[in-house]
């Protein structure tokens, strides 16, 4: 497979600037595998697509606030600042993306508040646009993160062109996020509301949960045409005993067991054996699934509408099928499916 089979034009305007007024309303697109038919309705009618001891499986990482503006020592000159990883506690060293990076050099020192209570310093140059930064701050390591948050802005993605918005700190958020660390949202999660996971729930239908800490990675393009020469970014994932019984469980009772979203799918196809068994998993993934790829664990899944030549379509292409998924894209494009974080989704089955 090469990167330039997953090419499509994708007018602009289809790209998700805002949410919908209501998580499930967004537009569903329904792709059947088997008759390979498609069908398009809300994201509210999921529910029936599935029965009751069917299996939804949630990644429940949470987004931290992880867009600063700092100030360059003498210039003045403003400076984003992304956080990517933290790399140690005790001495606040982080990973993070500067803007214009060519601006900073090791040694420069950033201002963050005016009271200049919170600094950072930079002392390595990683990659091209990536630098690692230590923060200087006088509080214990719960006050700083707290300081982090408080001039932090909701990560949202850079296409999205307008300001950040107050509601934005919400629906870029899922609403079962418990485990903080992500710098995107898993944006498939973002359709389910507190009434329908009620509907769900009163139907029958199991919930069990993953955690992958979604990073910047995954949005990265591919610079090379031979798909197996790509390297994919490493992501924290971790799953539990319980939730892979609950998982275990369901697949060897051969119920519909659901992924929801590309980053629950890469956690379970981490943690996945031979024998097509969930064991407990807490560790880095850098796996990177495109088309041939057999699914160990999931039947089917709910994802959002990613853009030409992501990494995310690949996946999507390996589980739906390449040539009907393209088609589905056609489709999306022709109804004006919204595509990308905040836009519509699409289960398959």
């Amino acid at each position: 497979m090469k990167t330039s089979d997953f090419n499509f034009h994708l007018p602009e305007e289809l790209l998700a600037e805002h949410p919908s007024e209501h998580r499930d309303d967004a537009k569903l697109m329904v792709l059947d595998r088997k008759t390979e038919t498609i069908e398009h309705k809300y994201f509210r009618d999921v529910v029936d697509y599935f029965e009751e001891k069917d299996l939804f499986i949630f990644n429940n990482t949470k987004v931290f606030p992880a867009r600063l503006y700092g100030n360059k020592e003498k210039t003045g000159a403003k400076i984003e600042v992304f956080l990517l990883r933290e790399l140690d506690r005790e001495t606040r060293v982080w990973d993070v993306l500067v803007d214009p990076a060519r601006k900073i050099r090791i040694g420069n020192k950033l201002f963050f508040t005016e009271d200049e209570s919170l600094v950072a310093e930079v002392i390595d140059n990683t990659t091209s646009r990536g630098r690692t930064l230590r923060f200087l701050y006088d509080g214990s390591y719960e006050e700083f993160r707290t300081k982090l948050k408080e001039l932090g802005e909701t990560p949202l993605p850079k296409y999205i062109k307008r300001a950040v918005e107050p509601e934005d700190a919400e629906r870029y958020q899922t609403i079962y996020a418990k485990h903080e660390g992500a710098v995107a949202a898993p944006t498939a999660g973002l359709h389910f509301s507190k009434n329908l996971m009620k509907r769900l729930e009163i139907k029958g239908i199991d919930f069990a949960e993953v955690t992958l800490h979604v990073g910047l990675g995954t949005f990265n393009p591919i610079e090379v045409e031979d798909l197996s020469k790509h390297k994919m970014e490493s992501e924290e994932a971790i799953i539990d005993q319980k939730n892979a019984d609950i998982i275990n469980n369901a697949v060897a009772e051969q119920r519909r067991v659901c992924a929801v979203g590309t980053t629950t799918m890469r956690a379970l196809e981490t943690s996945v054996s031979s024998n097509k068994k969930i064991g407990p998993y807490h560790g880095w993934t850098n796996k990177f699934i495109f088309p041939p790829h057999d699914f160990g664990v999931a039947n089917s899944m709910i994802t959002n509408f990613h853009t030409p030549k992501s990494t995310l379509l690949m996946m999507i292409a390996a589980f739906a099928g390449k040539d009907f998924l393209m088609h589905a894209y056609e489709e999306a494009i022709k109804n004006e499916y919204k595509f990308y974080s905040y836009g519509d989704a699409m289960l398959i089955l």
